[in-house]
């Protein structure tokens, strides 16, 4: 599924958002990021491919993921960036319940209402500016991480679900138009069940997308809402 996923990614290139982060070619976390993907497309079920490897630091675990999630999602919301515009889209939300909106102590020192794509591509540079800094993901194994690695990959692994809750609740017919639902199913779940493995993203947070969430990862909770 996994592999879907990308396959249709690559068809669409032209719909990238921005450039994806790698690491180094012969790094410790290369070969980490390469060992965490033929898990993924082993065949091995979602919730098991997440899990710490034994003999892994989990700081290494977490760097190559959420370098993942950034690049899958990135990717993702490029597929409808065409119709996530500032006059479709005049807010960053998720239905009438969810408004996000933007803080990062710079530019903008007090949380500001945003349009979606402003509020997404703002996002997408905080993001890229960090996972780029060597100090915070280093790439080479003898840089340590710094101690609030792990509230630093919260705060993005949270900040980038807040791109599904607005894809999935504003954006779903474009997916299911462009032949993407499946495969944003599938990144969506690996996204999940990675970031509750690890205690990443908050149940409140992932409240935005709970119905839709039981119904994705519980099969059966599909048949007994078409029963009622």
């Amino acid at each position: 599924m996994a592999s879907g996923f990308l396959d249709f990614f690559h068809v669409n290139k032209h719909k990238t958002f921005r450039p994806k982060k790698k690491f180094p070619v012969g790094t410790l976390r290369y070969n980490l990021h390469k060992q965490a993907q033929a898990t993924l497309h082993s065949g091995l079920d979602l919730r098991s491919a997440v899990r710490l490897p034994p003999t892994e630091n989990p700081d290494d675990w977490l760097a190559v993921h959420t370098v993942d999630f950034f690049n899958r999602i990135n990717l993702m919301y490029g597929t409808v960036a065409d119709v996530c515009t500032a006059k479709s889209c005049p807010t960053m939300s998720g239905g009438a319940r969810y408004e996000y909106l933007w803080q990062d102590g710079v530019a903008y020192k007090k949380p500001t209402h945003l349009p979606a794509p402003e509020y997404v591509f703002l996002l997408m540079d905080w993001v890229e500016i960090r996972i780029n800094d060597e100090n915070i993901f280093p790439s080479n194994t003898h840089v340590p991480f710094p101690k609030d690695f792990r509230s630093v990959c919260k705060k993005i692994l949270t900040r980038l679900f807040r791109v599904f809750v607005h894809v999935y609740i504003h954006h779903f017919d474009r997916l299911v138009q462009l032949g993407a639902e499946p495969h944003a199913n599938t990144l969506y779940k690996h996204f999940y069940f990675f970031v509750t493995e690890h205690q990443m993203v908050s149940t409140k947070e992932l409240d935005a997308l709970k119905e839709m969430t039981a119904r994705l990862i519980d099969p059966s909770a599909n048949r007994r809402l078409r029963a009622d």
